[in-house]
């Protein structure tokens, strides 16, 4: 290995946005790519929604095996890095490989946070993050025709596999701890309208559970308490959030705060070192934010790319999201925050709209319900850097696309 070798370490959205990217400048051959997993780089959104329904999908791959060897791009694949030797710049591997590199690209990822009282692997408890995980649980739910769930936690990938579970028939219960669904990334108004989308599927949804013991019996979770009722449990899901997988750069001594800390090119606080996707945070209209998006993946590894290939860049993003909750599409673009003026622009039906979010005059934040035109000019528009005016938004016989 030579020393302009670049060896990405993960196998998620950002390291096969990263090795696009890189393969298009030219740059396959210096690329070693280093995944736990022993499947290529894979679409995860489908997880907790089609990958579940339908027993003989299987995890779509960014690129085949045969892309890789034409690019040049070596893969390791069931194999992960143990520790990183900034100094000789080495990685040891639990293959016990040894491998150096010239520059390292930190694309590690999130792992599912879990409780210290409920006891994992269990034989009826899953965490939803991988292929793996998606494949035992599809397994559940494709045991019988429908079954009991409980869904530990309201948020995103919680809400999407219980409206999954829904379609497909199961009984399902929603726990959430704080007082409305999705605190930390919506506004209240979409938190209440997703709370009743829901709760019309059938879905059975307790806002401010307060979930104390656990008890097990012949490696399965038998019963929780909640709000001192005991419930019995079927099968579990716990999504609880996620939590940034940064023991590695923590162990080389990078900067951590809520992520591995980047600069706007994608520089650690080692020059020879990036960071790119979900285990990242970075500054953010003066705020440190850590994003979980394929948006965020995405636009890091360009960055990336072009720090790699002596280029400047650097990262200016409009973060947008999406989530489909058995049969409500919702799709936002720029980050909501308490004490927004916020407005409703009414769709072509009564279960799509638009929630507008000012701070004072400028648009900050847009969310979606079912309206997916709205979402499309309002990402353009805040790209623009353009705030049209409460009142312009509200009207909806004025296309946005006219204020742009």
């Amino acid at each position: 290995m030579t020393e302009d070798t670049i060896v990405i370490v993960g196998g998620g959205h950002a390291a096969a946005a990263l090795c696009s990217a890189l393969a298009t400048a030219g740059c396959g051959q210096r690329v070693h790519v280093i995944s736990a997993e022993a499947h290529l780089p894979y679409h995860r959104p489908p997880l907790s929604k089609s990958f579940i329904k339908d027993l003989a999908e299987v995890p779509q791959l960014h690129r085949d095996a045969a892309w890789y060897a034409s690019q040049g791009i070596t893969v390791h694949a069931s194999d992960a890095v143990v520790s990183i030797d900034r100094a000789a710049k080495r990685l040891k591997l639990s293959s016990e490989k040894d491998l150096s590199y010239g520059t390292l690209v930190l694309a590690t990822g999130t792992r599912a946070r879990t409780l210290p009282n409920l006891a994992l692997p269990s034989g009826n408890v899953a965490t939803l993050r991988t292929a793996t995980d998606a494949e035992r649980f599809r397994g559940w739910i494709h045991e019988t025709a429908s079954g009991n769930l409980v869904v530990l936690g309201g948020g995103f990938i919680g809400l999407e596999v219980a409206g999954t579970a829904r379609q497909l028939g199961w009984s399902v219960r929603v726990l959430e701890a704080a007082p409305r669904l999705l605190a930390r990334s919506t506004s209240p108004q979409l938190s209440e309208y997703i709370l009743q989308h829901h709760r019309n599927l059938g879905t059975e949804v307790t806002l401010g559970a307060k979930v104390g013991e656990f008890a097990f019996e012949a490696g399965n979770l038998k019963s929780l308490h909640v709000n001192d009722d005991e419930w019995l449990v079927q099968h579990l899901l716990l999504s609880v959030g996620a939590v940034p997988e940064v023991d590695l750069a923590h162990g080389a001594g990078l900067e951590v705060e809520n992520g591995i800390r980047v600069d706007g090119a994608m520089r650690t606080s080692d020059p020879d070192i990036l960071a790119i996707g979900d285990c990242t945070c970075f500054e953010y209209r003066g705020r440190l934010t850590r994003l979980e998006s394929v948006q965020n993946a995405n636009d890091q590894a360009k960055v990336a790319a072009a720090t790699l290939t002596g280029q400047v860049a650097s990262y200016q993003p409009t973060p947008f999201f999406w989530s489909d909750q058995g049969g409500l599409r919702l799709q936002m673009v720029g980050l909501w925050r308490d004490g927004l003026h916020t407005v409703t622009r009414p769709g072509s039906a009564p279960s799509s709209f638009s929630l507008f979010h000012f701070e004072g005059d400028a648009l900050v934040a847009v969310e979606s319900a079912n309206a997916p035109m709205d979402h499309m000019w309002s990402r353009k528009l805040l790209e623009a850097g353009r705030s049209p005016s409460p009142a312009q938004v509200q009207d909806p016989q004025l296309a946005l696309k006219t204020l742009l």
